[in-house]
């Protein structure tokens, strides 16, 4: 389950008043106010209430819900600056450090839920309960029924940007299975079941009502619109269904708000209308292939309505483009406000991401904007939208003046014990805050060991290693390979180029160690 956490307070004095009300009375609130006003309709309210019971339908949808666990092979590496400040590494003899970089596996697991949709064993889940963890490898998935039958499954299709994946159970039998239903109908206040796998307590059915649809919870990315739920959701939940009162599938629960990590009752699911479509093609091990524009945004906030006298909740300002992108190509200019995507408003309901994503590569569709208090109409033909892991490596920024060592997961072991340095290859985020060139090419330096021979020659965070023995580097592969050279060849040291901001290159010899 994603955990979002948010601080948030209540007004109690308004609900402790609207309490007052309706003891007074005798009545409801609201009908006292339609007693007020003549054109407010009355009568409007189910008189049923609530169902007298959700146990037929429990019983009907339960053998279709899985508690999905798998096992994972981790590869680690002991090294001293797992949890320690990274100076500690290089106070540790060579041999020593040769001796603790032996690689090591050890198992990890994840629990979570699932639903079948076919007869022959397709199940859906969320991509974050079986995708691997870093360095890890998934070596089996498990699919637990409510009768506490197991059965393998394996991983037929995941997409990281949906955050969906489909699984095929290995067993010749029929399986019970359930519908998608139709999402866009969906209507806040509608009761809706959850049906999952909490804490591992598998089984677990609760109840509540659609608290909103289309909820933009402002974490950003193309599927950032989910239904809103207050039926108890937590830790284990992650994949499991929301259904109506037909039985149909409407969401996938995938997220909550929470101060504390548990339910407080602000639970997310993925809307069946934008989940059955990937879902489909995950079945059938296709790609899914998305629109891309290739732009930076931020929501009209109101005090952006207020400078440029915009109307609330309606578009967004474009912040950055990229070169040679769809949107670059189509004229677009940071500054813009994309007001419509195809014929579609832009809110925070319906975000410029989620409207692109939803389009093929290579769709020509007119954006309309406002610039300089002027509306036009621009045509894009759109790219082909990057994996996750592309979008988060181009969005990589560095500040060269933070003291905080990279992650043990992105540091090169190797470099770090014989030069005494953490490094980094330039992507042209890191080159902006660098102050170089977009297009320069080398390693930047995200940690020095004071003790080492470059510490003592003055080398330091945000410097750029532009070649090593006279070869560019482009990669730390290529640094790698350079101290491998130098020490076939019996060198003690290797000659790297270094750039530092404000000043010339120039070439340093470093000793190994």
């Amino acid at each position: 389950m994603n955990n979002v956490r948010y601080v948030y307070g209540l007004t109690s004095a308004l609900l402790v008043g609207g309490a007052a009300v309706s003891l007074m009375t005798g009545q409801p609130a609201g009908a006292q106010v339609a007693q007020n006003d003549s054109s407010v309709m009355r009568n409007v309210v189910p008189q049923a209430g609530a169902p007298a019971s959700f146990a037929d339908l429990t019983a009907q949808l339960q053998p279709a819900v899985v508690n999905i666990a798998t096992r994972q092979r981790v590869e680690v590496t002991r090294n001293p600056f797992a949890g320690t400040p990274f100076a500690e590494l290089f106070n540790r003899r060579r041999g020593q450090a040769q001796q603790q970089q032996q690689p090591q596996t050890r198992e990890a697991q994840s629990l979570g839920s699932g639903f079948i949709i076919s007869a022959d064993g397709f199940v859906v889940t969320n991509n974050h309960v079986v995708a691997p963890n870093n360095r890890a490898t998934l070596e089996e998935i498990t699919v637990t029924f409510p009768d506490g039958t197991e059965y393998e499954a394996e991983l037929v299709g995941a997409d990281a940007a949906s955050d969906l994946a489909v699984l095929k159970i290995n067993a010749d039998r029929t399986f019970p299975f359930v519908r998608f239903g139709d999402s866009a109908q969906t209507r806040v206040g509608e009761w809706v079941v959850a049906i999952g796998n909490p804490f591992g307590l598998g089984g677990t059915v609760t109840s509540g009502i659609v608290s909103a649809v289309y909820r933009n919870t402002g974490q950003g990315g193309a599927y950032d619109r989910y239904i809103q739920t207050d039926a108890s959701i937590n830790r284990g939940n992650s994949g499991g269904p929301l259904f109506d009162m037909q039985g149909n599938v409407i969401g996938i629960n995938n997220a909550i708000f929470s101060p504390s990590g548990g339910s407080v009752g602000i639970g997310f699911a993925i809307p069946a209308e934008i989940a059955a479509p990937i879902v489909d093609q995950l079945k059938e091990g296709l790609e899914i292939e998305r629109g891309f524009l290739g732009v930076g945004l931020e929501p009209i906030s109101d005090d952006f309505a207020d400078s440029l006298g915009l109307p609330r909740n309606r578009g967004e300002i474009i912040q950055n483009v990229q070169d040679d992108s769809a949107a670059d190509l189509a004229g677009l200019r940071p500054g813009d406000i994309v007001t419509a995507i195809d014929g579609n408003e832009v809110t925070s309901q319906q975000t410029v991401s989620f409207l692109v994503a939803n389009l093929e590569p290579g769709a020509s569709i007119p954006i309309s904007v406002l610039r300089d208090g002027r509306e036009l109409t621009v045509n894009a033909t759109l790219g082909r939208r990057p994996t996750e892991q592309e979008i988060q490596e181009r969005q990589q920024t560095f500040d060269p003046e933070s003291e905080e060592p990279m992650a043990p997961e992105d540091m090169d072991t190797e470099i770090a014990e014989k030069l005494g340095l953490q490094v980094l290859a330039i992507t042209p985020q890191i080159a902006r805050s660098l102050g170089v060139e977009e297009d320069t090419v080398g390693l930047v330096i995200g940690q020095v060991d004071q003790n080492s021979d470059a510490g003592r020659k003055g080398l330091r965070r945000g410097d750029i290693i532009l070649s090593a023995q006279y070869n560019g580097v482009a990669t730390v592969d290529d640094l790698r390979a350079a101290i491998a050279s130098a020490e076939s060849e019996g060198r003690d040291a290797v000659l790297l180029r270094v750039q530092r901001r404000g000043q010339p290159p120039r070439f340093l010899p470093i000793r190994l160690r």
